[in-house]
C-alpha cells in the first residue's frame, strides 16, 4: 500500500479519485465488450473469406491440369498494382478497411493463347482479392486484440487494484481522523474537569 497523508485534504483527494475510478470503469467495461464483439465479427469474416476462397479454388482445381501447358500461365500474367484502403474507427482504434485492389494483366495474343486463359485470369483475380481482404481483416483483428489487451489491463487495474486500494485509504484516513476527534474531545473534557477543579479550590 502506498504511503498517504492522514489529513482531511487527503481524504477529499481519495474520495475524488474513487468517484473518478467508478465513473470511468463502466466506460472501460463497455469498450472491452465492444472490442470483444468486433473481434468476433472479424473472425467470422475471416472464416467467410476462407470459405469463399475454397469454393473458387475447387472450381480452379479443374484448371490445374490445363495449367500444366508450359509457357502459357506464367506468374507475371497477373500482378497486383495497388491496394486501396480507407481508415475506419472502432472503439477509438484506427483500423484499415479494404476498399478495392487494382491489377495489371500481361498482354498476350488472343489468337495464339487458349480460350481458358481469360477465365483462369479472372478466377485468379477473384482469389487474390479474397486473399488481400483477408490480410487486411487479419490486421484489423490484430489491432483490436492489442487494444482489448490494454483495455482489459485497465479494467483489472481499476477493479482489482485502484478502487479497493482507494477504499482502503479512505477507511484508514476516516479511522485516524475519528480517533483524533475522539482524542480531542477526551482531552477537552479532561482540561475542563481540571479547570473546574482549579476554580473550586
Amino acid at each position: 500500500m502506498a504511503k498517504i497523508k492522514l489529513t482531511k485534504n487527503e481524504l477529499k483527494k481519495q474520495k475524488d479519485s474513487l468517484k473518478m475510478f467508478k465513473r470511468y470503469l463502466p466506460t472501460l467495461i463497455l469498450k472491452k465488450q465492444q472490442l470483444q464483439g468486433e473481434i468476433r465479427i472479424t473472425e467470422l469474416r475471416l472464416k467467410e473469406l476462407a470459405a469463399e476462397r475454397d469454393n473458387i479454388y475447387k472450381v480452379f482445381v479443374a484448371w490445374i491440369a490445363v495449367f500444366g501447358e508450359t509457357g502459357i500461365f506464367t506468374p507475371d500474367i497477373l500482378k497486383i498494382t495497388k491496394v486501396n484502403t480507407s481508415l475506419g474507427n472502432i472503439a477509438g482504434v484506427a483500423i484499415p478497411v479494404f476498399e478495392s485492389a487494382e491489377f495489371s494483366t500481361a498482354l498476350y495474343d488472343l489468337f495464339s493463347m487458349p480460350l481458358w486463359l481469360d477465365q483462369a485470369v479472372e478466377k485468379l483475380k477473384a482469389m487474390l482479392l479474397l486473399d488481400i481482404e483477408a490480410k487486411i481483416v487479419e490486421e484489423q483483428r490484430s489491432k483490436l486484440a492489442h487494444e482489448l489487451k490494454i483495455t482489459t489491463q485497465r479494467v483489472n487495474l481499476f477493479e482489482k487494484v485502484k478502487i479497493p486500494e482507494t477504499i482502503g485509504f479512505i477507511k484508514k484516513i476516516q479511522v485516524y481522523l475519528g480517533d483524533q476527534q475522539t482524542s480531542a474531545v477526551v482531552r477537552g473534557k479532561i482540561a475542563k474537569a481540571g479547570l473546574e477543579r482549579t476554580v473550586k479550590e
